[in-house]
């Protein structure tokens, strides 16, 4: 098992819209999400993005599941997540 954790993360569209995955290396992640077809199929029509939130997990099953909260929260509830 690896030390390594991971992240669930939140960026902003460059349409407002938010988009929340998890990942191993954030950095790398969200230059995906910015550039190539590597990004996920959601925010390459709405580049750039930037990260707006991030949370260190640590395994990949806790960030699926906190993916998976934070997916079910309303824009409001987002928001307030991104603002604590």
């Amino acid at each position: 098992m690896s030390d390594t954790p991971w992240y669930v993360y939140m960026v902003q569209c460059r349409d407002g819209s938010l988009y929340t995955g998890i990942a191993k290396d954030l950095e790398k992640r969200v230059e995906e999400h910015n550039s190539g077809s590597t990004g996920a199929k959601y925010t390459r029509s709405r580049r750039p993005v930037h990260l707006v939130y991030q949370e260190e997990v640590p395994s990949r099953s806790a960030a699926a599941k906190r993916e998976y909260e934070i997916k079910q929260l309303t824009a409001a509830g987002k928001n307030a997540l991104i603002h604590k």
